[in-house]
């Protein structure tokens, strides 16, 4: 791909890499300048890295065109879940909030479940009636969470204060078997769990599609291997991007009544932007068994992913974090996964059920503009 084409068309990327330098050098600037700077500084950071998150996003469906389902899906989720632990891990080096992860994973679930899926059921069940998806995943997807959350999420609450270190080492591996038996059930014998066919209406006077010429075989290999690579430098400038937003939000915020769990849902809101987007075109589609890959498979992800990694570094460090969650929270939780269990039971998704999540999704809101 010739130079000038690649910089056309990784535009936000190159815009993120500029933004990441002039943050290396005014910095402190920023900082010294008070407040309002600060917060502004925070919100160009933010902008600039969910721009930067869509061209990762895109790449990551480049790919999963390519490999097509339930491989496709993974990889966009992975990518995404990545760019959340990425972000959240900096956050940590300079948030003094012990409940950051908590509830970076609680937002990522409400946002993904009920803004997601609700938002995608909505609009796509006004458009299309009644959408059709394969039930097997929805189940399987809806157990691992509740699992994943009750064991990282809700048991700690129980566990004496002298022996997090046990349970949190036992978290780990249990995360890690978890995950290693759903990946292998979802790229292996069970892989039909997670995928739908759909009708398509065959072109008269057209072939059967047969295997591409080694030309055009080369050439869907050059773009896999940019792809990728476009998508490893593009969390590396994420991460830069992050390390200066998370001292402008600091400095922002500080002496402020924000809510405690603005940050969090910060973190979650700019990983899920390009889900968001590709689960919207799929409901507008009528694809509704992506939208709920994507929507259940990254809050499984961000569940099974990041708790693993943060409680490592919490044993790394000797500094707990507070995993058990809020008595509201536990409540949201609950109530999103019983009506996650009911409305994705059938097979089909409507606007009726689109409704119920996005109303939890507002509940969510409010409770966090609210400080709960």
């Amino acid at each position: 791909m010739p130079l000038s084409s690649l910089i056309k068309q990784e535009a936000f990327l190159f815009v993120a890499l500029a933004m990441a330098v002039a943050g290396y050098f005014f910095e402190h600037t920023i900082v010294e300048g008070g407040r309002i700077v600060a917060i502004g500084g925070a919100v160009v950071f933010i902008g600039v890295i969910v721009l930067a998150s869509t061209r990762v996003a895109h790449h990551a469906e480049v790919l999963a065109h390519k490999v097509g389902d339930p491989y496709g899906t993974m990889i966009l989720t992975l990518s995404a879940v990545a760019v959340e632990v990425l972000i959240l891990a900096i956050m940590m080096s300079s948030a003094s909030s012990p409940t950051l992860v908590r509830d970076t994973i609680y937002s990522a679930v409400m946002l993904d479940i009920n803004g997601i899926i609700g938002l995608a059921a909505l609009l796509g069940g006004l458009r299309h009636g009644e959408q059709p998806y394969n039930d097997d995943s929805s189940r399987t997807y809806s157990v691992m969470i509740l699992t994943a959350m009750g064991i990282s999420m809700i048991v700690p609450e129980f566990v004496p204060a002298e022996s997090w270190h046990w349970y949190s080492a036992y978290t780990i591996v249990a995360m890690i078997a978890l995950y290693g038996v759903f990946l292998k059930m979802q790229v292996g014998p069970h892989s039909y769990f997670f995928s739908y066919t759909y009708p398509r209406a065959k072109v008269p006077g057209t072939a059967t599609p047969g295997a591409a010429p080694p030309a055009e075989q080369e050439a869907q290999q050059d773009s896999a291997k940019v792809s990728i690579a476009i998508i490893l430098v593009g969390v590396l400038i994420i991460g830069f991007l992050a390390e200066f937003m998370s001292v402008f939000l600091n400095t922002g915020l500080e002496g402020t009544n924000a809510p405690p769990a603005l940050m969090a849902v910060i973190v979650a809101a700019i990983s899920a932007a390009p889900e968001i987007l590709t689960a919207m075109r799929a409901a507008l589609r009528n694809r509704m068994q992506s939208v709920v890959n994507i929507a259940m498979g990254a809050s499984l992800s961000t569940v099974i992913l990041t708790v693993p990694v943060m409680e490592g570094i919490a044993l790394y460090t000797g500094q707990p974090f507070i995993m058990a969650m809020s008595p509201v929270q536990t409540v949201m939780v609950t109530i999103t996964l019983i009506a996650a269990a009911i409305n994705l039971n059938d097979g089909q998704t409507n606007a009726i059920e689109g409704m119920t999540h996005f109303v939890l999704f507002a509940t969510f809101v409010m409770l966090t503009a609210i400080g709960l």
